[in-house]
């Protein structure tokens, strides 16, 4: 019984002062919301979920892109133009639950797909932890975390976590696997211990 205030008392602490300095979360008020198309990001959902718990989420459309690589490119390109947000077909039950909401993403036209910007549209995130986290094909998140952070100003968001995954364009899919999960769990625990999250 004493721990357990301890452990309510430290957890508390660090929502009500907004520091870093706590050392676990509560698996139930976590979110953990993606899209992915080659499962990579997916591989990183699910690795973040065994080191953190909490509910996985993956982003559905209502009318979800070609299969066709090419068709997916240029409408993905047209959509950034045009700042078109593509209709969610997935719904998140009770947002208000969770105070700690990661978003996993891929690297798309070296920025943030439309259909996270969909969710982060669709849903007022103002006064949780944000956690934003990234594969992509070798040339980095692009400009993924700034577009988190401008469209999260009431939000704290933390450091986010980026991985090298597939290469769709060179028909390399599921990276992720086999040593390469190995070494990405690693990676994404050191992460975790470092913003914090765990211990």
């Amino acid at each position: 019984m004493k721990n357990a205030i301890i452990l309510l008392t430290v957890f508390g602490a660090w929502f009500t002062s907004g520091c870093s300095n706590a050392q676990s979360v509560s698996p139930k008020s976590v979110l953990i919301v993606y899209l992915s198309r080659t499962n990579n990001t997916k591989a990183i959902a699910e690795i973040i979920q065994a080191n953190v718990g909490g509910t996985l989420v993956a982003l559905e459309l209502e009318k979800p892109y070609p299969s066709d690589y090419k068709q997916t490119v240029q409408q993905v390109m047209h959509e950034n133009e045009t700042g078109y947000l593509p209709p969610l077909k997935t719904k998140i039950d009770s947002i208000e639950k969770y105070d700690v909401v990661f978003i996993g993403f891929p690297t798309w036209d070296m920025k943030m797909p439309p259909p996270l910007k969909s969710f982060l549209h669709d849903y007022n995130l103002r006064g949780k932890t944000v956690v934003p986290f990234n594969t992509n094909a070798g040339y980095g998140v692009g400009s993924g975390f700034q577009t988190v952070e401008k469209r999260c100003p009431d939000s704290k968001v933390l450091e986010g976590f980026s991985i090298k995954g597939g290469i769709e364009r060179d028909g390399v899919y599921l990276n992720i696997k086999d040593e390469k999960r190995k070494e990405a769990e690693k990676e994404v625990k050191e992460w975790l211990q470092r913003i914090r999250l765990i211990k």
